[in-house]
């Protein structure tokens, strides 16, 4: 065991941190990896246990970062993103958790031999996904943006409500026993309800407000909301537990549709501070399970528990909630299908745990080993198969990694043509349409419209594109796209095209601390590149063999030709910029901007080979 809680926390963030890179490096789902971590460094090797270890400020610490990760997702919650989704989103938060918190009851009572009064708080529970799961799944699985806006939805809406649920189980249980209580508590309930929806749009419109008339300066504008986010949260669970969830999600939503800009800006820090307590609360809440927990979890009603959940109460409540909606058939299954259960359903299942038992419900020992299990398998089951099971559904974005061009011109175009014919996805966004003419006439997908514009996030599916490349006239304007999408496609991925050095223009400087890669070599400009397109330049495509080697190709190259990315077997693509030059293998292509010359003398070789072999046949044939 490690004495120092200085320690045990720095090794604690180091494995979430450390889970949350295996993830992405090996392409695992993160909250698998951070599960396993956690069991290994808790139960079976017994290195630590956070929740003995970190005593009464245990739970304050997870329940305080699971509203500042509830707060992050409903940040997304914009009403517009839900557009032409209304019906089936609003059945599933409603009816469809309805059923589910009914079977799951059921299930929780004749297959897991748990009392009616643990089975329906538990049932409530179950009905939560939430985004610490949904999130990072969606992120893995590249799902087409309608069954991704679903299941995102519903996790983020309806983790407060199976809270609440369990909440008003218990509140009907203690009701029903007569344990001190009058039908006064009841109304309580549904009065602190209320007052935390109240109480979250109060906070998110005054936030709001105060960031609009500049009563808070920009450098204290995300700590303001980080403390407003806690304030709001803790005020609501200490008149109601658990309804500071939904009090976080009010604010949150109502922050998400004042479309302030500030809040977008922040919107990226929020993700990290969550991305952060995800993979921190996930370790912690792991390793604080006992070895007769995981023991508990191996017991034949607790698997046939699990089982039925899966198989049989999910897709149950989905299909029938959404019959009569507009949702395919496949859009059904996979719905009906992901929904992994998180740090909600471990939280709150800790703390009706004790509650229950206190109550005098025996049966309440065995809620964690239960909520456990349906969690790690779940994690599991949803994080392995949700990329498959898209594909064959045909739900996924599927093909090689694309690449988002900004900027209509002669070389976006040309470059665009030689991407399509290598079967890289590709589109070229311009707000102008008379720049986009090349596209058009060369049919190459395009999109007229400002990419900097919140409007974009609507109408242009950006998930098929891997890599930006921003390629317009204006280098600070190139720097600004860059800059605005770095969070969603990396720095590495992030490219632009070498700065003009007008006169006037000092931007060298600045490139260094906003903006992307700067692509190609130095003094490959728009002016540059557009113009070796108009003089003939052509964009050539050069297979890299075990005989033709990459050290014949640059040797054979001409010295005026630009090498501007390489293709590799798995589609991924190195784009030479000036701080990276890739090196080619054998089954790369090499793409290059060849002068004409060059290109004229290969024209001129392949037709002398051509004749040589025509009269040498003639000859034959004479012979």
């Amino acid at each position: 065991m490690i004495d120092s809680l200085l320690l045990e926390f720095m090794i604690i963030g180091t494995l979430g941190i450390a889970s949350q890179w295996m993830a992405w490096r090996f392409r695992l789902p993160a909250i698998v990896v951070m599960s396993i971590v956690g069991l290994l460094a808790g139960p079976v090797f017994g290195l630590f246990n956070p929740e003995e270890d970190f005593g009464d400020l245990f739970k304050p610490i997870i329940s305080l970062a699971v509203a500042v990760i509830l707060f992050e997702g409903s940040l997304n919650l914009d009403f517009k993103e839900v557009k032409g989704l209304g019906r089936p989103v609003f059945r599933i938060v409603t009816f469809g958790a309805f059923i589910s918190w009914i079977l799951g009851a059921l299930a929780a009572h004749y297959v897991a031999g748990l009392s009616w009064a643990v089975a329906f708080v538990i049932g409530g529970l179950f009905i939560v996904t939430g985004p610490t799961v949904i999130l990072p799944l969606l992120r893995q699985a590249k799902l087409k943006p309608r069954p991704a806006k679903i299941l995102k939805w519903e996790g983020i809406i309806v983790d407060p409500i199976g809270a609440l649920l369990a909440v008003f189980a218990f509140e009907i249980i203690v009701f029903i026993q007569g344990t001190d209580v009058n039908p006064s508590s009841l109304l309580m309930f549904f009065l602190a309800s209320i007052f935390a929806v109240i109480l979250g749009i109060a906070c998110g419109k005054g936030v709001g407000w105060m960031f609009e008339t500049g009563y808070v300066p920009e450098f204290l504008k995300s700590p303001v909301v980080f403390t407003v986010v806690i304030a709001c949260f803790t005020i609501a669970d200490e008149i109601t537990h658990e309804t500071g969830l939904l009090s976080v999600t009010a604010m949150g939503m109502t922050l998400a549709n004042m479309h302030i800009s500030s809040i977008a800006d922040m919107r990226h820090f929020k993700e990290n501070i969550s991305l952060l307590l995800i993979s921190t609360i996930f370790v912690m809440l792991t390793a604080s399970l006992t070895q007769e927990t995981l023991l508990e979890i191996f017991n034949f009603r607790t698997i046939a528990f699990v089982l039925l959940m899966l198989f049989i109460v999910r897709p149950l409540s989905i299909f029938t909630s959404t019959w009569g909606t507009d949702l395919s058939k496949s859009e059904k299954l996979l719905v009906g299908w992901i929904a992994p259960r998180g740090i909600v359903a471990l939280t709150v299942a800790s703390y009706f745990s004790s509650v229950l038992l206190d109550a005098g419900f025996e049966d309440a020992s065995i809620l964690i080993s239960i909520t456990f299990a349906l969690v790690f398998t779940t994690v599991v089951a949803h994080g392995f198969t949700i990329g498959w099971l898209s594909k064959k559904l045909g739900l996924s974005v599927e093909g090689p990694p694309g690449v988002l061009i900004s900027g209509g011109s002669a070389f976006s175009t040309g470059l665009a043509k030689t991407l399509e014919e290598l079967k890289v996805p590709v589109l070229i966004s311009d707000s102008s349409w008379e720049r986009l003419s090349s596209a058009r006439s060369r049919g190459v997908k395009s999109y007229h419209g400002e990419i900097l514009s919140e409007q974009t996030e609507y109408y242009l599916d950006m998930t098929p594109y891997e890599y930006l490349i921003a390629a317009t006239e204006l280098d600070s304007y190139n720097a600004l796209v860059c800059t605005t999408f770095v969070p969603e496609f990396g720095r590495n991925n992030s490219f632009q095209l070498s700065l003009s050095n007008r006169e006037g223009d000092n931007l060298e400087d600045l490139v260094h601390t906003i903006g992307g890669r700067i692509l190609f070599e130095e003094g490959a400009s728009f002016e540059e590149l557009n113009t070796m397109v108009e003089n003939g330049y052509v964009f050539r495509k050069t297979n890299i063999t075990e005989q033709y080697t990459y050290q014949k190709y640059l040797a054979n190259i001409d010295d005026a030709a630009l090498l501007l990315f390489i293709k590799k077997p798995t589609g991924k693509i190195d784009f030479f910029s000036h701080d990276i030059e890739p090196k080619a293998e054998t089954g790369d292509v090499v793409v290059s901007l060849t002068p004409p010359s060059k290109e004229f003398e290969r024209i001129q070789e392949k037709l002398e080979e051509h004749r040589h072999e025509k009269n040498k046949k003639q000859e034959q044939d004479k012979e």
